[in-house]
């Protein structure tokens, strides 16, 4: 009967080890970026972060760039599309809320891969995703708005809310194109896919160049340099490991991150916090299944099993 979690859903290997070691780096980035559109626009700095990041990885890995394939392009373009929606989004509703709040919200992605497979790979969730889907959307209503008391969705957290979707097709994409292409140069087209939407965007969004402050430069180019190393470890796991594997020990991403901002001096309300540790939950029971407990084999059965295998050889 169901109601037993496999005991394989507590173990890691060495791949899902580095991934938790990448969430505790990705998990610190937010109050970065944070503190960084005090200086510069989202869509400059999302420009210079990946351009950053395509450059240093493009310079590390030159020697495998001319083996370049169309299948490569293609998936590097659309996932460079879903990591500049994805990460523009949250990186512009982090004007005007708070580094954890982004955060917790941005974990959201994370009930949403199943709900995404079920839309467009006809994979129907099973009923651990719905229950995890509901205390994470019960989660967001307690986080969003309150301060004042009452259900209300800012600006800033409506953007953040729609970035999971990029966010979201960004780790089905790259499962999408596991051990179909070569690590290193997909990671550098969509890392400069991403970086030149960044860019193109800075018209449409009124953004002109910032003053290049050594604060600015300096948070790019560390910036970048953890985007490089992100997307290359993501794209290297997951070729071992299944979307739904992956997410859930991205679930401590935005963990970290509250961590790092209540360093800062971040402060959410109790309600928040509260909120905040539902969408965590629902996160990770999105994530587990429940496997049928095996019926014991009784000695008799296994005897006679035997003989009539044996009788018919």
């Amino acid at each position: 009967m169901a109601g037993f979690f496999s005991r394989d859903t507590l173990l890691l290997r060495p791949q899902e080890w580095v991934l938790v070691l990448i969430t505790m780096v990705w998990g610190g980035t937010f109050l970065t970026v944070h503190l960084a559109m005090t200086v510069s626009g989202p869509c400059f700095f999302i420009g210079l972060r990946f351009a950053t990041a395509a450059v240093l990885l493009g310079l590390l890995t030159w020697r495998t760039l001319p083996g370049i394939t169309w299948q490569e392009i293609k998936f590097g373009t659309l996932i460079g599309i879903a990591i500049a929606i994805g990460y523009g989004l949250q990186t512009w509703g982090m004007q005007t809320i708070s580094s954890s709040k982004s955060a917790f919200i941005t974990a959201l992605y994370v009930p949403l891969v199943p709900l995404l497979q079920w839309l467009f790979l006809g994979k129907m969730p099973g009923l651990m995703s719905w229950v995890g889907i509901l205390l994470a959307f019960a989660g967001l209503m307690m986080l969003a708005g309150p301060e004042g008391g009452e259900l209300a969705f800012s600006v800033g957290e409506i953007a953040t809310l729609i970035s999971t979707l990029g966010i979201a097709a960004e780790i089905i994409l790259i499962s999408a194109s596991a051990g179909n292409v070569d690590v290193r140069r997909v990671t550098v087209i969509q890392l400069a896919v991403a970086s030149l939407c960044g860019f193109m965007m800075m018209k449409p969004g009124g953004e002109t160049i910032p003053d290049l402050t050594p604060f600015l430069l300096w948070s790019a180019v560390g910036m970048g340099v953890a985007s490089a190393v992100i997307q290359v470890t993501m794209n290297w796991a997951q070729r071992s490991i299944s979307p739904t594997r992956a997410t859930v020990i991205y679930a401590g991403e935005p963990v970290w991150a509250g961590i790092v901002g209540r360093l800062a001096g971040e402060r959410l309300p109790a309600v928040a916090m509260l909120g905040a540790g539902l969408i965590v939950t629902g996160v990770i029971i999105s994530e587990l299944r429940l496997v049928r407990k095996r019926k014991p084999v009784v000695e008799g059965a296994l005897v006679n099993r035997s003989d009539n295998e044996t009788g018919s050889k």
